[in-house]
Parts: C-alpha cells; sequence; structure tokens
C-alpha cells in the first residue's frame, strides 16, 4: 500500500452513518473523524454502540446509509480483506487470538493483509515492545495471562503494519497494573506514527491519553471535542468518571 497522502481530508470520516442489526437502529446519524498521527477516543456506557462503529469500518454490518471515508475514498461496501489491505488494523474486544496457535504464529497470521516478507523484522520490533512474548514465543496462545493475551493482540495487529489501528476495548477484564501498562503501549504505538482510534469504556484513561474525543450516547454522538475539555466537562463527570 502506498502510505501517499491522497487527500488533505481527515485520515478515516464517517459521514452521517446508519446501522442496522435487523430492524434496530444501532447507529444514528454518525459523524466522527480521525486525522492522520493522532489518537481519537469513543467513550460511552455498555450498549451504546461504540463496538458496532467500529465494525461497519470492516462491513458487519454495512452502512445502512451514510459513508466511511478512508483517505476519501468510500470504502463502505468494499469486502473486509481489502479494507485491511488499506492499512486498518483491528485489536478486537476480547482479545480474540488463536488459542490453540503459539504465540509465533499468531504473529504470522497477522501479516494475512500484506504477506510475510517483513516478518523477521517486524518480529523483532514486537518482541522488543513486549518482552514477555518474546520468552513465551513457542508457548500456546490460550495458556497465557489475560495482560499477556491482550500484548499479542496488539502485536497481532501490528505485524500488518498499518497505518490506522482500531482498538475496541483494550483495558477490557484486565488487572490496574496490566491496564496502566496497555495505555503505556499505546502512547509508545503512537510515538511510532501510528494513528489510534481507541473505544473504551475506562473513560478516564481514554480521555488522558487521547487528543480529542466523541461521546456515544444510544447510537448517537452527544459530545465532541477536545479531550481535556471532555476530562473537565460536569457531564462527562459524572456519567463516565464517577465524579462530581
Amino acid at each position: 500500500m502506498s502510505t501517499t497522502e491522497t487527500t488533505a481530508g481527515p485520515l478515516l470520516q464517517f459521514e452521517s452513518v446508519h446501522a442496522h442489526y435487523g430492524p434496530v437502529e444501532a447507529l444514528k446519524a454518525v459523524d466522527v473523524q480521525i486525522s492522520k498521527g493522532e489518537i481519537v477516543s469513543l467513550i460511552g456506557a455498555n450498549g451504546a454502540g461504540k463496538t458496532t462503529l467500529l465494525a461497519t469500518i470492516f462491513g458487519a454490518p454495512r452502512t445502512s446509509s451514510g459513508r466511511i471515508l478512508h483517505r476519501g475514498e468510500d470504502i463502505s461496501t468494499l469486502p473486509t480483506n481489502r479494507i485491511s489491505r488499506r492499512g486498518i488494523a483491528l485489536v478486537p474486544e476480547g482479545r480474540q487470538i488463536f488459542q490453540d496457535m503459539t504465540v509465533e504464529e499468531n504473529l504470522m497470521m497477522g501479516t494475512t493483509p500484506i504477506g510475510m516478507g517483513h516478518f523477521e523484522e517486524d518480529r523483532a520490533q514486537m518482541f522488543d515492545l513486549f518482552p514477555r512474548l518474546k520468552e513465551r514465543r513457542s508457548q500456546t496462545a490460550g495458556t497465557m495471562s489475560g495482560g499477556e493475551q491482550q500484548m499479542l493482540a496488539i502485536a497481532r495487529a501490528m505485524m500488518a503494519r498499518p497505518e490506522l489501528i482500531l482498538f475496541d476495548e483494550p483495558s477490557l477484564g484486565l488487572a490496574p497494573l496490566v491496564v496502566k501498562r496497555v495505555f503505556e503501549v499505546l502512547a509508545e504505538i503512537a510515538a511510532m506514527g501510528k494513528t489510534i482510534f481507541l473505544v473504551e469504556q475506562n473513560a478516564n484513561h481514554a480521555l488522558k491519553l487521547s487528543q480529542r474525543a466523541y461521546v456515544m450516547v444510544n447510537g448517537r454522538i452527544h459530545l465532541s471535542g477536545e479531550s481535556a475539555a471532555l476530562l473537565d466537562n460536569a457531564e462527562v463527570r459524572k456519567a463516565y468518571l464517577g465524579l462530581h
């Protein structure tokens, strides 16, 4: 994939996106944009539609109306494999690693969109970023701790050399110390020049990491703005940070 800019606009943009699961409207006129090099977070309660928004990027579900633009091109109807080859990777909720494969085999699977041409180099980089994975490279992934599996899910996504990485609830089910490390890793990945779109229930961590953020309520964008401003917003503090 060429990294040449084809548009001066956002890297990823949702334009009045609606999406349904059967008769249920899960997304309602959603407008979101992410520029190259940003960390943008999407916060909201369970069931607000955050995961659905990420899923529409890869066409599951498809948008009912509206458009999703990547580098100015409408990708709403593209097959999933073509979208992943555009330099977009997902670290899914619940990790979804290949439980019966080794750490190294999981990393190999991450190269599917681009092939194995850079495998040795990129594996070495991931082992530098995640030394525990190097120690456990031959271990069956399903026997590792939740935190180790989350690191593997992130490393697997990075093996596709994505420009944009979507993170769906990366802190879910992890101990506080592990959550702290996950967010440190996200900052390190951003420092590598990656663009990050972060869906996260832990609003405090998400807003402290990101530059901008959106708040989703019942399938709609309810608030948006600079993350620092949202951290100080009375409604956000009460609803998502447990503060008054």
